[in-house]
């Protein structure tokens, strides 16, 4: 009888909180993870660059950036539905669970800040940002307290990232 309650239980709390809800979703043609260097080719910064086709400019044009500060934001390949994926708590805009799906993803180590050129052909004002991610505040209690449990996605350790790219 214990163990058919507490099925009950999570049965009702699987259908109550939907943590799918929780996860601010966007999708992008482009994601550039950027390794900024100095000129004595010391490590400035990371960070993730999402791109969008502009078919009228014909190029590739700067939506949004975050620094990185976690190997989640680096997307990882979406063996199921195809693309790239990645999803991290985005400290940008309040801490919300953001996913990015993607088409393609690039890596590139420069001395030059790639979204700071881009600046030059469409100025960050009028650049379509990622979706806002609604405070916290603004939800109801049953989703906020979803918010702890949200899944994400598998990765075999934290600096998985690094390793890879030190070899």
């Amino acid at each position: 009888m214990g163990t058919t309650s507490i099925q009950i239980a999570v049965c009702m709390a699987a259908f109550t909180l939907s943590p799918a809800d929780e996860v601010t979703v966007d999708e992008v043609d482009v994601v550039e993870v950027n390794h900024f260097y100095d000129d004595q080719g010391r490590l400035v910064f990371d960070q993730v660059i999402y791109y969008d086709w502009s078919p009228i400019h014909s190029r590739y044009q700067v939506r949004d950036w975050r620094l990185l500060k976690s190997p989640t934001q680096v997307p990882l390949r979406d063996w199921r539905d195809g693309g790239y994926v990645s999803e991290w708590e985005d400290f940008k805009q309040r801490n919300g669970l953001r996913r990015v799906k993607s088409k393609s993803v690039r890596e590139t180590w420069t001395q030059h800040d790639p979204e700071l050129v881009e600046r030059e052909f469409l100025a960050q004002e009028n650049r379509t940002e990622l979706t806002r991610i609604p405070t916290a505040s603004s939800l109801p209690l049953a989703r906020r307290n979803a918010r702890q449990t949200t899944p994400s996605l598998p990765r075999a350790e934290n600096n998985e990232y690094r390793t890879a790219t030190t070899r």
